[in-house]
C-alpha cells in the first residue's frame, strides 16, 4: 500500500509556524510530515525532533540533510539519538545539497558522486552498530563506533535525480527520495534503474522510493500548480490538483509507477497549510482503498 504524506517547506514558512503546522498533521492522520534543510532556514534535525517530541504517531522524515555540512559521525550521532529517544518514527534522508550553496559555505564537494559513495555506508555502518575505519577521498573514520546506536537502525534515504545518482542511490543506500515535478512516467523510469542498480549490486531486501510531488487543493488549485516558480514543464500530469478526489485519482498514477510513499508538496501561495494536510491525509485514504 503506497503512503501519502505532506512537506513543510521552510520557506514561506519561518521556524514559529512550525508547530502549528505539525499539530495539524497529526490531528489530520497525516501518515508522514517531511521536512527541508534548505540553507540557510530551518536546520533538519532540529525540526524533526521538535516534531517527534511533539506528536504521538506522525512519522517524520528529513529530505534532505546534505551531507557536505556535515562529519558523518555528527549525522549518525543525531540520527541515532533521534531513533532511540523516538523509536521508529524517523526517516532520515541524506543529498547532495544544492552546489551553489555548499560553495557558499566552503564544502561543496568536487565529486558528489564520490562523497555519497563513501558517505551513506559510512553511515549505515556506523548507525548499525558496527566498528567504521574509511580513508576515502571526503570520509576519513579511524576505528569510529557509536557507544548508543540505535536497537534497530532507521533506512538511510539518498536524493538522487540524475542517472548516475540514481543508480548509486540503489547501490548504497536504503531508500531513495525523488525530486519532485516529475510525470509519473519519468517516476517510473527512475525506480526502474534504482532497483536494478541494487539488484546488481547483490543487495539482498527492499529499497523504499519516496517520490515528491507537487499539489494544491480546492479554490484556486490549478492557478497555484501552475504558477509555482519551480514548476517543471507545462504536462498536467507533472502534478495534481483540484478536489480530494481529483488528487487522489492523480496519485493513483504515480503510486502504480512503482513508489512506496509520494509526498505532497504545497505549491507556492498555499493559503492554509492546516488544510492542505487535512485534504493529503484524506487522499491517502482515498489512494489505500483504490
Amino acid at each position: 500500500m503506497v503512503r501519502v504524506g505532506a512537506i513543510f517547506s521552510p520557506y514561506p514558512n519561518p521556524p514559529e509556524s512550525f508547530r502549528a503546522a505539525v499539530d495539524a498533521a497529526e490531528e489530520a492522520g497525516l501518515a508522514e510530515l517531511w521536512v527541508w534543510e534548505d540553507c540557510f532556514r530551518q536546520a533538519g534535525f532540529a525540526q524533526a525532533s521538535a516534531a517527534l517530541a511533539w506528536t504521538r504517531r506522525l512519522r517524520v522524515g528529513i529530505g534532505i540533510a546534505p551531507m557536505p555540512l556535515r562529519n558523518v559521525a555528527v549525522t549518525a550521532m543525531e540520527i541515532a539519538t533521534l531513533e532511540r529517544l523516538f523509536p521508529g518514527r524517523l526517516l532520515p534522508g541524506v543529498g547532495h545539497g544544492v552546489q551553489s550553496w555548499m560553495a557558499q559555505v566552503g564544502s561543496r564537494a568536487a565529486s558528489p558522486l564520490t562523497l555519497m559513495r563513501e558517505y551513506v555506508p559510512a553511515l549505515r555502518g556506523l548507525l548499525a552498530g558496527e566498528e567504521v575505519t574509511v580513508s576515502g577521498r571526503y570520509v576519513s573514520l579511524d576505528g569510529v563506533r557509536l557507544d548508543w546506536p540505535p536497537a534497530s537502525p532507521p533506512s538511510v534515504f539518498a536524493a538522487a535525480e540524475g542517472s548516475k545518482t540514481l543508480r548509486l542511490s540503489g547501490e548504497v543506500a536504503d531508500g531513495t527520495v525523488l525530486d519532485s515535478r516529475y510525470t509519473p512516467a519519468e517516476v517510473e523510469a527512475s525506480v526502474r534503474a534504482i532497483r536494478a542498480a541494487r539488484a546488481e549490486a547483490g543487495r539482498a531486501g527492499s529499497h523504499e522510493i519516496v517520490a515528491y510531488v507537487l499539489a494544491a487543493f480546492g479554490t484556486g488549485a490549478g492557478e497555484r500548480v501552475h504558477a509555482d516558480p519551480g514548476r517543471r514543464g507545462s504536462d498536467g500530469d507533472r502534478a495534481v490538483w483540484g478536489s480530494v478526489e481529483d488528487v487522489a485519482t492523480g496519485l493513483s498514477a504515480f503510486a502504480d509507477a512503482g513508489v512506496d510513499a509520494v509526498v505532497l508538496l504545497p505549491a507556492a501561495g498555499e493559503p492554509d497549510l492546516a488544510a492542505f494536510y487535512a485534504s493529503a491525509a484524506e487522499a491517502g485514504r482515498l489512494v489505500a482503498s483504490l
